[in-house]
C-alpha cells in the first residue's frame, strides 16, 4: 500500500497513438513530507502520516507545528494517514513526489463530494414527484411519513435536508501519466470534489497491485512561434529566390517591348 495527497485542478482530456481519447482529472502532487510513523509496538497499526500544502505558521496549531518541526519541514494545511503501508521504508522527513506511482497502475482516490446546500427529496432521493395539474395541490412534497403508530418519524427516513460534502471514494481508477517535472499525476475519469479540492490517492485495495499495460500518449510540443529551424534546403531556397526575381524582370521587360 502506498499513497499521495494532491489537489484537484480539473479535467482535461488526451490521445493515445491508436487515436483512443482519454477524459483524464489533473490532480497536482507537491512534494508530500513524512510527518510522523506509526507502529503497531506503539501505536497498534502501522501507517505514515503526510503533511501537504504550506502554510503560515500563525495559522498552524501546536500540534500540527510540533510535528512539522520534528520532521524538519515547514507547516503544513494538511495532515492524512496512509495505512497498511511498510513502514520500514520510510523516515521522518521523508519526501514522497508523484514517481510512487506509474502509468497503468490501478488506484482509488477519495475526496471531499461538492456541497449543494439544502435540498428536497426529489433532488436528493431522487423521489418522484405528484400531479402538477388537476388541482392536486401535491408537486414536489416529500411522502408519506409512515404509520401513526408510533406517533414519530422513523430514524433514516428519506427526507429534505442538506446534500454533498460527503467522504466519497472511486475505487479502480488508472493513473494515464505521471509528469515528475510539473508534480501533476493525470487519473482516468472524474474523481470526487470541487476544483483545488484535496484529494488523496492510494493503491487500490482491490487492485492487489494490479498494472494495466499502457498505450503512449500523443506530444503536442512545438517550436516556438517565429523560430524556423535552418536547413540546407532553406537556405538554397532563398540563395535561388533572386534569380527567379530577376527572369521575371526580364519577362516583363521584352512584353513592353513587344507592346
Amino acid at each position: 500500500m502506498k499513497g499521495i495527497l494532491g489537489r484537484k485542478i480539473g479535467m482535461t482530456q488526451v490521445f493515445t497513438e491508436s487515436g483512443k481519447l482519454i477524459p483524464v482529472t489533473v490532480v497536482e502532487v507537491e512534494k508530500n513530507v513524512v510527518t510522523q510513523i506509526k507502529t503497531k509496538e506503539n501505536d497498534g497499526y502501522d501507517a505514515i502520516q503526510l503533511g501537504f500544502g504550506n502554510t503560515r505558521e500563525k495559522l498552524a496549531t501546536k500540534a500540527s507545528a510540533g510535528q512539522t518541526a520534528k520532521a524538519k519541514t515547514t507547516p503544513k494545511r494538511f495532515f492524512r494517514e496512509i495505512k497498511g503501508v511498510d513502514v520500514n521504508s520510510y523516515n521522518l522527513g521523508d519526501e514522497v513526489s508523484a514517481d510512487i506511482f506509474t502509468p497503468g497502475e490501478v488506484v482509488d482516490v477519495t475526496g471531499t463530494s461538492k456541497g449543494k446546500g439544502f435540498e428536497g427529496v426529489i433532488k436528493r432521493h431522487g423521489q418522484s414527484r405528484g400531479p402538477m395539474g388537476h388541482g392536486s395541490h401535491y408537486h414536489r412534497r416529500p411522502g408519506s411519513m409512515g404509520t401513526m403508530r408510533p406517533m414519530r418519524v422513523f430514524k433514516g427516513k428519506k427526507l429534505a435536508g442538506h446534500m454533498g460534502t460527503l467522504t466519497v471514494t472511486i475505487q479502480n481508477l488508472e493513473v494515464v501519466a505521471v509528469d515528475t517535472e510539473n508534480n501533476v499525476i493525470l487519473i482516468s475519469g472524474n474523481i470526487p470534489g470541487p476544483k483545488n479540492g484535496l484529494v488523496v490517492i492510494k493503491s487500490a485495495v482491490k487492485g492487489n497491485g494490479k498494472v494495466n499495460d499502457m498505450e503512449s500518449l500523443v506530444s503536442y510540443e512545438t517550436e516556438e512561434p517565429g523560430k524556423e529551424e535552418v536547413t540546407e534546403d532553406t537556405v538554397e531556397t532563398k540563395e535561388e529566390a533572386p534569380e527567379v526575381n530577376e527572369a521575371q524582370e526580364n519577362t516583363a521587360e521584352t512584353t513592353e517591348e513587344e507592346n
